[in-house]
């Protein structure tokens, strides 16, 4: 067999059960992490880390004063809040070498996941206190750590090496990812800017709950836990090949680096862009209603979940013609996208002279980075499932991670710094030059690699 399952249990498509237990369950997780994403930065810029409300914030002087110190002088609340949000969405992405390694060697990756879910659910119902912000983002962090990187590989051993379906499996997934990410907004973030930020913090935490539910429901298809050694002599290394795999994955997380910086400025400095420099009328003089800054976070899921099909379409046509991009072609192909992006907004922004651009740029923007994401982001999580070594699976997706930690979180932050500093068509082109950068690396990489990049062991 091919799968865990039996063919009178497969399902949506022929793939096992448990990619739709581990798709409902990711998908509300999203739905928590992407409601919390829309609303941070506005929430901190406009309303917490103003006088009257910081005052009561646990450890804020000493997370301002680190910050500070960290950059050589006093930060206002936009800069300071694109730090706090980068530091977040890094260490959410750092944590999972800790939950893989736990999984790994001593629980699996049921437990990790089951353990995660709650500390996260525990996260955003703090959220709801001002004055816990930081605890509370502490618990997100580290519950995320454990479930992410574990659910992540349970999708790659639902399947044998050498089934063709991994790449479609983890391209479904992100679909689930992103239908999470696509109502989050509509949700979570309605409710913080309409009703109260806490409601919409709130709505996350709900969002968790049900991630535990689908997990629990779907115990028995989930796959089974990989033997964990019971002695050193058990413990068998690493080969020489699987080293020298191991090492092109590490490498490729270098550009791919850059890639998530520009990525996640969706969430940060994109979010300040469509509150600030948008005008977000539907139809002016007709339709005056205002489209909610945090629902163009909605776009960039929809557009996955939209275009998906289609590619895996496209790709499916070119497999059968023997002309389908390798995994490092389409990874550099989505970096370019990604990069011509922030071209064609940095253009916008440049011919407005500094008025408002039309809302419609902003949605031609997300299309053409979401594109890119597609080529990019579950592409690269089946490269990575199926090269590691499978006793060190949950390990090395975590590794994956890692450039979300260093790029999407730290990088993104420190360059979301320097908006304050520099013209929007300035910043965006500076963004726009780092995809480049990274495409180009990919590119020059894929040759000299490509012999590692083989799954030939295990």
């Amino acid at each position: 067999m091919s799968s865990i399952d039996a063919p009178s249990e497969k399902t949506w498509f022929g793939h096992p059960r448990g990619l739709t237990v581990l798709f409902g369950t990711e998908m509300w997780e999203r739905f928590s992490y992407y409601g919390m994403r829309a609303l941070l930065v506005l929430y901190l810029t406009k309303y917490l880390l103003l006088t009257g409300h910081v005052e009561g914030v646990l450890f804020y002087p000493e997370v301002k004063g680190f910050f500070e110190w960290l950059t050589g002088g006093p930060l206002n609340p936009q800069p300071l809040s694109s730090l706090i949000y980068g530091t977040y969405t890094g260490l959410i992405y750092a944590t999972p070498l800790l939950g893989g390694w736990v999984a790994d060697r001593f629980i699996g990756q049921r437990f990790a996941a089951m353990i995660g879910i709650l500390m996260m659910a525990a996260g955003h119902f703090l959220m709801a206190s001002e004055a816990m912000l930081f605890p509370a983002l502490t618990l997100l962090i580290f519950g995320g750590g454990f479930f992410k990187t574990n659910t992540t590989a349970q999708v790659g051993m639902l399947y044998t090496q050498g089934d063709s379906r991994r790449d479609p499996a983890y391209s479904i997934f992100y679909v689930g990812v992103n239908l999470g990410a696509f109502i989050a907004p509509l949700v979570a973030g309605t409710l913080g800017e309409t009703v109260g930020w806490h409601y919409g913090f709130g709505a996350a935490g709900i969002g968790m709950l049900l991630a535990f539910a689908v997990y629990v429901a779907g115990w028995k298809h989930l796959p089974p836990e990989h033997a964990k050694p019971k002695t050193k002599a058990e413990r068998q290394p690493l080969t020489h090949a699987e080293w020298k795999s191991v090492g092109a994955l590490f490498l490729l997380v270098i550009p791919l680096t850059l890639w998530w910086a520009c990525y996640e400025q969706q969430g940060n400095i994109m979010a300040l862009y469509a509150d600030a420099s948008t005008d977000r009328r539907l139809i002016p003089g007709i339709i005056d209603w205002q489209i909610p800054v945090t629902w163009f976070q909605s776009f960039n899921p929809f557009i996955i979940f939209a275009f998906t099909p289609f590619l895996i379409a496209l790709w499916a046509r070119q497999a059968k013609n023997l002309r389908e991009p390798n995994s490092m072609h389409k990874i550099a192909f989505g970096c370019l996208l990604l990069a011509l992006s922030y071209v064609l907004i940095a253009a916008v922004a440049w011919m407005s002279g500094g008025a408002k651009i039309s809302w419609l740029w902003l949605l031609a923007y997300f299309i053409v980075i979401t594109t890119g994401e597609i080529y990019l982001s579950p592409i690269s999580l089946s490269l990575y499932s199926k090269i590691a070594p499978l006793r060190i699976a949950s390990i090395m997706i975590a590794v994956n991670f890692l450039q979300n930690f260093l790029g999407g979180g730290f990088l993104q932050g420190w360059l979301g710094t320097f908006w304050e500093k520099m013209s929007h068509p300035a910043f965006f082109l500076m963004i726009a030059a780092l995809g480049f950068v990274a495409g180009a690396m990919v590119w020059a990489m894929e040759k000299p690699l490509r012999p590692y990049l083989q799954k030939t062991h295990d």
